[in-house]
């Protein structure tokens, strides 16, 4: 487990794409550089040279309570990788690095779609606690 550095990003890309998102090497290697350490931390899981897993974490000042919120943005495991305690580990030094940072807790998304990862949530012991609201920008022109 380490942070990421930019010569990953082709492998991180490749760790997302298999939930599907769009992200290329491009996309993150600019993410990584966008980051900032104080507030933002990208963690992977390697298998000698290969990137096997990626989580991202913000954190960001809780405005009407004491303490920081921690959201994690992206957890994805490599196909082939999955169910090998790989996520487990990645989000127990989210969590880590979560609590050091001043976080009074950890929220992280879930897709409807995704029964497994919202069982695996839970074996963790994250629990549902309200309704997210979603509205999109709208298309320009």
């Amino acid at each position: 487990m380490r942070r990421a550095a930019s010569g990953d990003a082709t492998q991180i890309a490749i760790c997302l794409q298999s939930l599907g998102y769009g992200a290329d090497a491009d996309l993150v290697d600019a993410k990584l550089a966008a980051f900032r350490d104080d507030t933002d931390a990208v963690l992977v899981a390697c298998k000698g040279a290969l990137v096997v897993g990626v989580v991202s974490i913000h954190v960001t000042p809780l405005f009407h309570a004491p303490g920081h919120l921690a959201r994690i943005t992206a957890l994805s495991i490599r196909d082939g990788h999955q169910r090998q305690g790989v996520g487990t580990a990645l989000m127990a030094a989210a969590e880590q690095w979560s609590w050091t940072s001043g976080a009074a807790r950890v929220d992280l998304t879930s897709g409807n779609h995704r029964p497994e990862a919202h069982r695996f949530y839970e074996s963790l012991g994250y629990g549902t606690d309200s309704r997210r609201f979603v509205k999109h920008r709208p298309a320009e022109g």
